[in-house]
This record gives structure tokens, C-alpha cells and sequence, in this order.
């Protein structure tokens, strides 16, 4: 055998054993999970963390934050990042107090659904018939005092650049009482230890028409580090479509900066 073939060889025994122990990892949590989401108190909140932090540690992604997580205790949070994969959920699970809006054809995958409904996310359609009804659970889970994360370019991008921000999302910056809303930007700079170039971006982008099982398949035989920004909280101000400008402005340019490797400031590993 060649040593090419002995590597390709001993990656995929990697990629499988992580699955099998992301498996065993969440057979261990989503009984205990399942509990305490019918219970009152913060644990239905925190368990979460501690699984998605879990299975970055199984899958061999680095985390490495800038910045913290705005305070959730008194008021809720809306927390707006860019979106590039699927292991976006992954990351962000682990570092932010939040439930996760998704699309609704998640919560028809086999296996992912029952781990996302665990979590507590919230499905929508994105379809015009049930917007009013969606966005009422949306403000009622705000009110409830439950902070979310979302993804306002709608779609994964192929992880060279942020796509476009739909203000419609930002629709729940407008709840009364309105949300704290803290940018947070993403972005996957090192594969095996070294700097991610635009080549291998679309091993951990997920987008277009890729199936996540293929995906997986090449992800899952590297370690990667995502570098994630959490910048100050803001206000509602100016309207809706002026948020929509700023956030959009300022994660797009906190990208572009991770990717060229320059940071804006001290790093802590989550």
C-alpha cells in the first residue's frame, strides 16, 4: 500500500469513528435533554451547550472566540450571523445561549430532527401563507424570555464571501419590547492546522445542491478551526432596513478580515 493510500485510508477510519462517536455522544444527552425541556428552569437552556460543544471536540473542530456572548438573563438576545455550513450549528451551539430558526426542511431529516427539536429550535416555512403565524411563535419565544440565533442571508454561502441580508428577517428586532441584537460573524480559517486558501473552502462550505451525507464524507477526515467574532450588542435604530445595512456592513467586513488573517483583538478558546 502507498503512503498516499495509507492516509486516505486512515482518514476515512477517522471520519467514521467520529460519526460513531457523535452518535454515542447524543444517545447519552437527547434522553436527558427530552426531560428537562418539559421542565421549568435554565437546564433545557444550558445542556445544549454542553452537547455542541461535545461534538466539536468529537469532530475535531477548534473553537476560538473573540468577544463574549451578550448577557441573557434579563432581556433576550438575537444573535445575527453569517452562514456558511452546516457545521455552523456545530460551532455556534457551543458558544451561544440561543435557539437556533431553520429552515422547515431540517425538521424532516432523519435523526437531525430530533436533535434540532431537542434544542429547542424553531422551524419556518419561509412561505408567505404562514409568515404571520411563524413570526408570532418567533416574538412569543422572545417574550418567553428565549434568545435565538439566526441566519439572515437565508442560505449557506460558499464561504468566500457573505451573501446578501433579507431585512424580513430582522422582523423580530421589532418585537416590543425589542431584543438586544449582537453580530456575530464565522468563518472556518484552518484545516489540518493550516490556513484555509480558497481552494479548500468548499470542503467545509455546504452549499448548492450538496448532499450532507458526501459532505460529511470529506469534512469528517480533517480538523478545522473556526474563528468566531462576537461583537457589543446593538439597538434597534433607524428602522429595520438601516439594522439590516449595518449588520450586513459589519460581518462581511469582520470575514474578510478573519480571512486575510488579521483579528480585532485577543483571542479565547471556548
Amino acid at each position: 500500500m502507498t503512503r498516499r493510500a495509507m492516509t486516505k485510508t486512515l482518514s476515512g477510519a477517522r471520519m467514521y469513528a467520529r460519526l460513531a462517536a457523535v452518535l454515542a455522544w447524543t444517545m447519552a444527552l437527547l434522553p436527558v435533554q427530552l426531560v428537562l425541556i418539559r421542565r421549568p428552569g435554565r437546564a433545557k437552556r444550558a445542556l445544549p451547550l454542553r452537547y455542541w460543544g461535545g461534538v466539536a471536540r468529537i469532530l475535531g473542530l477548534e473553537l476560538q472566540v473573540i468577544g463574549t456572548p451578550a448577557a441573557t438573563d434579563e432581556r433576550p438576545v438575537l444573535f445575527v450571523s453569517n452562514h456558511t455550513s452546516w457545521l455552523d450549528i456545530v460551532a455556534l451551539g457551543a458558544v451561544l445561549p440561543g435557539c437556533f430558526i431553520a429552515k422547515a426542511d431540517v425538521g424532516r431529516w432523519p435523526g437531525i430532527s430530533a436533535v434540532a427539536r431537542a434544542g429547542r429550535t424553531i422551524f419556518v416555512s419561509r412561505a408567505r401563507t404562514g409568515a404571520g403565524r411563524e413570526r408570532a411563535e418567533l416574538a412569543e419565544r422572545l417574550a418567553a424570555g428565549d434568545s435565538l440565533i439566526l441566519f439572515p442571508e437565508g442560505t449557506t454561502s460558499d464561504g468566500a464571501r457573505v451573501l446578501p441580508f433579507r431585512s424580513s428577517f430582522l422582523a423580530l428586532a421589532e418585537t416590543d419590547p425589542p431584543p438586544l441584537i449582537q453580530p456575530v460573524t464565522i468563518v472556518y480559517d484552518r484545516m489540518d492546522s493550516l490556513p484555509v486558501c480558497r481552494r479548500n473552502r468548499p470542503r467545509i462550505a455546504w452549499y448548492g445542491d450538496m448532499d450532507i451525507a458526501s459532505h460529511y464524507a470529506e469534512l469528517g477526515r480533517h480538523d478545522w478551526r473556526a474563528t468566531i467574532v462576537l461583537d457589543d450588542p446593538i439597538e434597534l435604530d433607524g428602522g429595520r432596513k438601516a439594522l439590516t445595512a449595518t449588520l450586513e456592513r459589519q460581518i462581511a467586513a469582520r470575514a474578510a478580515a478573519i480571512r486575510q488573517g488579521r483579528f480585532p483583538g485577543p483571542f479565547t478558546k471556548a
